[in-house]
């Protein structure tokens, strides 16, 4: 849906060369014009012109009777080679001047054409034949036109019946073939395919005196031939896209552009807005991208004075209809008529033509689309779309109408140029039309005073606007195009940009208004001019700031003030003063506010600037809506950004990232189709319309502009609508809580009044989950301003219940009773008796109101919240019959299933019918509480429900303290505890109930001495029992526990016995205490028998020996094998890497070369296969992943995790060896104290320096290496030159142990 515009034009008319241009060549390599007349070569530049004469060396006559049939520029040669209809070839070089003939043909020439890499040149000559030769000019082959075969190419007959024998339409087969038109030169065309490899030839058959159309390829040996087409014209040329050839043919009732296949099947057509006899056309061009097919046209009927009117037409194709874009007409002078015309062989969209008057024309197109540019629901988001005189606009507010349908057509006197719409906001859907003749034609909204007006039987959703004005643009410029763009600014003001500039760097902006002169008809005037230096390629308005911006063709950005007393041109500057210009020129420009007023631009290549900021590189289309940049990417994304969140370097970042395409939740991006292009956006709405690359449309939803309508719909309350939008969209309907808790709960009331619907209200509440979806499935944009407020306290689905049940019942709980039962339901612990209940009641006393719901349309919308068996349960559990009656009626049951059960029950007792009722649903607490109101003869079964279900804790609440059942209830909750390893809690129980015996055995057997001696005391036991009771305590119990001090204890106060005391803490190393006990019994003989050796053994072999230098050498080993690794790891990281992002044919022999390197690999999916289903097959995996083995592939994380184990069982014997060496001096053993502290001090000491070199700094968090679509070679390179582990990281990763440097263990006097 997109219109050409032409950016810029040219004219140079100064310099006249001799005679009448023929035809011309483009260099490419300077932009300048070769054109040949009867008389000379002509390079025609702007400013300079040289000419070089070919009727001094005789190639053609003086007379200007000569002819030249084709001109090609030859850059690879510095050269231009020239064809005369006298048969010769000549060529000159541009460099040196030299004028040379190549070749010649006795019979003459009638076309010359150079294949596309110019590499080889055909010929046709005076007799109707075909030579090929090459750029050298060595000739291949010569061949005749006219050949009876078909070519290589022939069809097969498959025995389907000859074609004499099918139908041939109303004229039979033996109509006569139509011989060419009478005005026709009858000289041959050539054109080639744009891959070089197939050329065809237009010729006049000598039978039939009709065209026909033959396909050679790179050889000249001939591939096809076309059928007999009646009325073929002599215009030809060949798509470079190499799909079709076009002519044209003239019809009895139309005249046609038909194209062909290169098998000479005819394949399409359109036909030209003119008579059958009105035209002739001249030749038919396509440009170098094959997007826009030129048009050359003369009138056939010559005017009074004997002149003819003469066009060029410009069509392009969408979705398989031709559009006529563009028409040229230059009047009936013949001096303006064309010469000839031709596209530039490298700016596709760049149009050159010579006229008769040696006038040198050049136009520059670009693609637009014209849209309405309003932001306000008024806007119906109208795109015009321009085909001849008829203008096609499609109002998407109300349809989307696909191409080259739409909603409504405007047609026109004259074809049309341009379109543009009003900018004056509440009248953007008015446009103006610029016609090829010079005319503005304005329409305006009609009278749409019913709206339901049926048009051919069918309501009309959208109407045709008015023409209210034809305005004829007064400007002195003969050329066509006499505006080249054009801008709606306000009331009947406009703003344009001259035509044909005659200079090459200056063009006239033009203020239009409307004329005070009296006329007959309307006119445009211009009311203010403005000269400016440079082309005027684009402009684009604010309707917010009424800022027009004008870019330059060099990428240069002015500010036109149009609205001042005289109108000038600033240049765009920023907020320092600085002057701002585009890199590169852009092809499409929008106005845009982030922080202050920016001018956006997107280049041919794909680049978006913000002013002279290049954002993105890969921007296929945007537009600016709002507060919304949108665009599309060539990575098949669609973008949708909020500006007022961002800066321009924020947008930089922004696109740089892509939206972050692994995020599922990031709402500025959607995947759409490849090659989708923006047509508009619907203001005050969530649709996007995209065009593909066939033309068809599509309709899509960008999240980023659902959730900010959502997000303004709930801030300004309007429920209904955002709940309908959301529906629609599939939008969790949490969000409607979740956006602001605070205000939903008290607006409930609102809520409910506006969505009016039971249906919509019990969808709302069967959505409810406790996530919030802000931050979860709907986050916001990380710098936007709006977050969610704080919502009450508890669950969030128990609080937006009861909050909406409480308002429906204080409204009407009639007419809200399904909701009320869907509160209920929904909740996080579902209500199903109290549901249940109401239901109940609704049967029992029933309604009178009118919209009440009765009790069988309530259950059976519980049978569909909830499974009926469930139901039928929760119904059971309300121990009332009649209910569960009504559930059991309702479902699938057979009676033959619970009437019987439910009979049995009647006849209980009511407390034993509750507990079997609730056995039966499995509610054993409530069972036991309604079975101990039974009485003591249904103890028994209370204790083994207790047991088998074990509620002992329940149960001990249920009986008074002082009651056989509560000792029995106790006796067996204290063997549960015995079995389950809790002795200790087990003789608690025991004791308190009076079981003292078996308390002491508890006790004893838990090693709770203190209270087995006080339960002994209590019995009581007999001292020589206490003693023995004491001895086995201590001996078998405290010391195996190592508990030595508690030992010392019973052996000294309750055994009696202070040697085997002292003997236990000289065991447990508590020499402080054996020395106090020693003493206190005056046993110095223990000192020299049992303390000092002990003293020297544990210096010289646990500490010195064993222990200290076994941890030291474990722990250097570790470390150094630690290193070792992270160095492999370090150098096998890149190529792991690079390995990943190789293609798969790539992958599996460059995986089989770094097999040998990655030590471990065949323990990459071991893991996966090994069972988790139990804890102890866990440990085992998880030791076994964490190997010392050398080699594994998370040999560094088990390294860790042992120096951290060695570092902390060193660390903790601060405390002993503390106490060690204050015994040590005691006995005045200096020289050992000395090196054991010397030895524990160095081992500390080491290991402290060690941990910022085993813990690196960031081995928790470290950045993973850039790799990815995005990522360069470079990119992925620094990223691994960056400090960071080479292992694998993952939560298993220990942390740094820390040292207790606290802990005060050194003794000075050693120092």
């Amino acid at each position: 849906m997109r219109n050409l515009r032409l950016l810029k034009s040219l004219r140079c008319s100064e310099l006249q060369g001799p005679g009448t241009p023929q035809c011309f060549s483009v260099r490419t390599d300077t932009g300048t014009v070769l054109i040949a007349s009867e008389y000379s070569v002509t390079e025609l530049d702007p400013r300079v012109m040289n000419e070089v004469s070919l009727t001094a060396e005789r190639y053609l006559p003086e007379d200007g009777s000569g002819t030249v049939v084709g001109i090609q520029d030859l850059p690879d040669q510095e050269s231009v080679c020239v064809a005369t209809a006298t048969g010769d070839v000549i060529l000159y070089n541009l460099s040196t001047s030299q004028l040379e003939c190549v070749g010649s043909v006795n019979s003459g020439l009638s076309a010359m054409s150079w294949s596309p890499d110019q590499e080889l040149v055909t010929l046709t000559t005076g007799q109707d034949t075909i030579i090929m030769m090459t750029k050298n000019f060595e000739p291949i082959i010569e061949v005749g036109i006219h050949q009876d075969d078909f070519g290589e190419g022939k069809f097969i007959t498959v025995g389907w019946g000859k074609k004499e024998t099918q139908f041939h339409g109303s004229e039979g087969k033996h109509a006569e073939v139509q011989p060419a038109m009478s005005w026709d030169d009858r000289r041959p065309r050539v054109t080639w395919r744009g891959d070089g490899q197939l050329f065809a030839v237009s010729s006049v058959c000598p039978q039939t005196g009709a065209r026909k159309v033959r396909v050679w390829n790179r050889e000249c040996v001939l591939q096809s031939t076309s059928e007999t087409v009646n009325g073929l014209e002599q215009s030809l040329c060949w798509k470079p896209s190499g799909s079709l050839i076009a002519a044209t043919q003239r019809h009895p009732n139309k005249h046609s552009v038909v194209f062909m296949e290169k098998n000479g099947l005819l394949h399409g057509d359109f036909t030209l807005p003119f008579g059958k006899e009105q035209v002739k056309v001249k030749a038919l061009l396509w440009n170098s991208d094959s997007t826009v097919l030129a048009v050359w046209l003369e009138d056939m009927i010559r005017e009074e004075g004997g002149q003819v009117n003469t066009y060029i037409q410009l069509w392009t194709v969408g979705n398989y209809h031709w559009y006529l874009k563009q028409s040229l007409y230059f009047g009936t002078d013949p001096q303006r008529a064309p010469a000839d015309v031709s596209w530039d062989p490298e700016r596709p969209l760049r149009l050159h033509l010579v006229t008769r008057g040696w006038a040198s024309l050049t136009y520059d197109w670009g693609w637009s689309t014209d849209r309405s540019h309003g932001v306000d629901g008024q806007d119906n988001a109208n795109v015009a779309v321009i085909d001849g005189d008829k203008v096609l606009v499609s109002t998407f507010r109300q349809c989307v109408v696909p191409p080259p349908m739409c909603a409504y057509e405007l047609q026109l006197p004259a074809p049309v140029n341009l379109v543009t719409f009003h900018r004056q906001p509440q009248r953007t859907n008015e446009l103006a039309a610029l016609t090829a003749d010079g005319h503005i034609l304005v329409y305006g909204t009609g009278d749409q005073s019913d709206p339901t007006a049926r048009v051919g039987g069918f309501r009309s959703i959208t109407h045709a606007p008015q023409l209210k004005t034809t305005y004829r643009v007064l400007l002195d410029q003969e050329e066509p195009l006499a505006l080249r763009l054009l801008l709606w600014l306000r009331g009947d003001v406009f703003l344009g940009v001259g035509g044909c500039a005659e200079g090459p760097s200056q063009c006239t902006l033009l203020i239009l208004g409307p004329s005070e002169a009296q006329s007959p008809q309307s006119t445009l005037e211009i009311k203010s001019r403005v000269e400016l230096e440079g082309h005027v390629i684009s402009m684009c308005h604010s309707s917010d700031t009424g800022t027009v911006a004008l870019q330059l063709e060099d990428g240069r950005i002015r500010k036109f003030l149009w609205d001042s007393l005289k109108p000038s041109v600033v240049g765009w500057q920023d907020a320092t003063g600085y002057s701002i210009n585009f890199p590169d020129p852009c092809v499409q420009t929008a106005l845009c506010t982030i922080e202050k007023e920016h001018l956006l631009g997107l280049t041919d290549r794909s680049h978006l600037f913000v002013d002279d900021t290049e954002v993105a590189s890969n921007v296929s289309s945007f537009v600016v809506y709002d507060d919304f940049l949108l665009l599309t990417t060539h990575s098949h994304t669609c973008r949708c950004l909020r500006l007022s969140t961002l800066t321009v370097k924020g947008l930089q970042v922004a696109l740089a990232a892509d939206g972050g395409q692994n995020d599922q939740n990031d709402e500025t991006l959607r995947r759409v189709e490849r090659g989708s292009r923006i047509v508009t956006v619907v203001p005050q709405d969530t649709r996007l319309i995209l065009q593909m690359p066939r033309g068809n449309l599509e309709t899509i939803h960008h999240r980023a502009l659902v959730l900010a309508q959502l997000r303004k719909c709930l801030d300004s309350q309007k429920f209904r609508e955002a709940f309908e939008c959301m529906r629609k969209l599939r939008i969790n309907l949490n969000l409607i809580y979740d956006h602001n808790p605070k205000v939903f709960l008290e607006s409930v009331e609102t809520f409910l009044r506006q969505l009016d619907s039971i249906n919509h209200i019990n969808l709302f509440l069967t959505e409810l989950k406790e996530e919030d979806t802000t931050t979860t499935m709907y986050p916001y944009p990380s710098n936007a301003t709006g977050q969610s407020a704080p919502g009450a306290c508890g669950k969030k689905v128990d609080i937006v219940c009861d909050a909406l049940r409480c308002t429906m019942e204080s409204m009407d709980q009639h007419k809200y009773c399904l909701s009320i039962l869907t509160s209920h339901v929904k909740k996080t612990v579902p209500e199903l008796e109290v549901a249940l209940q109401k239901v109940h009641e609704l049967r029992v006393n029933p309604p009178g109101a009118a919209n009440a719901v009765s009790a069988e349309e309530a259950l059976k919308y519980l049978m569909f919240l909830v499974n009926v068996n469930e139901l039928y349960e929760h119904s059971l559990g309300t121990y009332d019959f009649d209910l569960v009656l009504m559930v059991a009626e309702k479902s699938q049951k057979d009676p033959k299933e619970y009437l019987p059960f439910l009979n049995m029950l009647k006849t209980l007792e009511p407390n034993y019918q509750r507990y079997t009722i609730d056995k039966h649903l499995k509610r054993y607490r409530k069972a036991l509480h309604h079975l101990s109101k039974c009485g003591e003869e249904h103890f028994t079964e209370a204790l083994n429900l207790v047991k088998d279900q074990r509620l002992y804790s329940e149960a001990l609440g249920l009986y008074p303290t002082d009651s056989p059942q509560y000792k029995a209830l106790s006796c067996a909750y204290a063997e549960y505890l015995v079995e389950q390893q809790q002795a200790e809690q087990a003789g608690l129980l025991l004791w308190r109930c009076g079981e003292a015996v078996r308390a002491l055995q508890a006790f004893v057997g838990s090693a709770s001495w203190r209270n087995a001696l006080c339960v002994a005391e209590q019995i009581p036991l007999p001292p020589d029992q206490l003693a023995l009771l004491a001895r086995d305590l201590a001996g078998t119990k405290l010391i195996e526990l190592r508990r030595y001090t508690e030992a010392a204890i019973l052996l000294e106060q309750y055994a009696k016995d202070c040697e085997e005391a002292i003997s236990a803490l000289i065991t447990g190393a508590v020499w402080e205490e054996a020395l106090r006990l020693v003493y206190l019994y005056n046993r110095q003989d223990i000192i020299e028998t049992n303390l000092k050796p002990c003293a020297i053994y544990l210096l010289f072999v646990i500490f010195m020996t064993s222990y200290l230098e076994a941890q030291r050498a474990m722990f250097i080993r570790h470390k150094t094998r630690l290193a070792v690794v992270r160095e492999l790891k370090e150098k096998n990281g890149l190529v792991q890497v690079i390995l990943t992002c190789l293609p798969l044919s790539l992958y599996s022999e460059a995986s089989s070369v770094m097999s040998g390197s990655r030590a471990g690999s065949k323990y990459s999916h071991s893991n996966s296969r090994i069972s988790s289903r139990s804890s102890k097959n866990r440990r085992k995996a998880e030791r076994k992943k964490l190997s010392l083995k050398e080699g594994t592939p998370l040999e560094d994380m088990a390294l860790l995790h042992a120096l951290a184990e060695i570092i902390h069982s060193v660390d903790k014997m601060r405390e002993e060896v503390h106490s060690l060496l204050k015994g040590l001096m005691l006995f005045q053993f200096d020289g050992q104290a000395g090196r054991l502290q010397q030895a524990y001090g160095e081992a500390l000491q080491m290991m402290e320096v060690a941990l910022p070199e085993v813990w690196q700094e960031g081995l928790q968090q470290s950045p993973a290496p850039i790799t990815g679509p995005n990522s360069t070679a470079n990119s992925i390179m620094a990223s691994f030159q960056q400090p960071r582990p080479s292992s694998t990281q993952d939560s298993e990763t220990p942390p740094p142990p820390k040292m207790r440097n606290g802990v005060k263990w050194k003794l000075s006097i050693l120092k």
